[in-house]
């Protein structure tokens, strides 16, 4: 890594990370938010391809945008917890911009349903639109879990470089 990167975690917000219920929280919401965006993007295009489910489909949406607002606000707790600021903190700044974006057009599609000021095919394009965001900024997040295991192998490979240079040493 070079010296000007900076490590996703420091050493006390990995620990606070590590130690927090919030993390454990979000690792169960995340899968069961996409298994939920799986199931309605499958309602939704069956709808626009045959007409057919438009309440299923309006349903699931508001299961998946019910999922989303759960998710944002136990990730908002988690990020306090982790990172003492409760949105925007730097490891996940861009994240947190584009869940903002996120989550309008999925309160978009739902303000436009209460107040039918689109069509079923225009609100379940909205939909599609706030589900193509959702992908978007799931996959910014799988990428920076990604980033967070690299960084923690390096972490402990060079613990355990420096342990066995240690014991050598000391064996001498």
């Amino acid at each position: 890594m070079s010296k000007k990167s900076k490590l996703l975690y420091t050493p006390e917000q990995r620990i606070k990370r590590d130690q927090s219920i919030w993390t454990l929280v979000q690792g169960l919401l995340a899968p069961v938010q996409f298994l939920v965006f799986l199931v309605s993007i499958t309602l939704v295009i069956r709808f626009l391809i045959t007409g057919k489910d438009y309440d299923y489909a309006n349903y699931s949406i508001m299961l998946k945008t019910f999922f989303l607002l759960l998710i944002m606000v136990t990730g908002c707790i988690w990020e306090k917890v982790v990172f003492d600021k409760y949105l925007f903190a730097e490891a996940f700044f861009w994240e947190d911009v584009f869940s903002m974006l996120v989550i309008f057009l999925h309160l978009s599609y739902v303000y436009c349903l209460f107040n039918e000021s689109l069509s079923p095919n225009s609100l379940m394009i909205l939909a599609l639109c706030a589900y193509c965001a959702y992908f978007i900024n799931a996959a910014q997040f799988i990428w920076k879990l990604r980033i967070a295991r690299k960084e923690y192998e390096a972490h402990q490979k060079r613990a355990l470089t420096t342990n066995e240079v240690f014991q050598q040493g000391y064996a001498s």
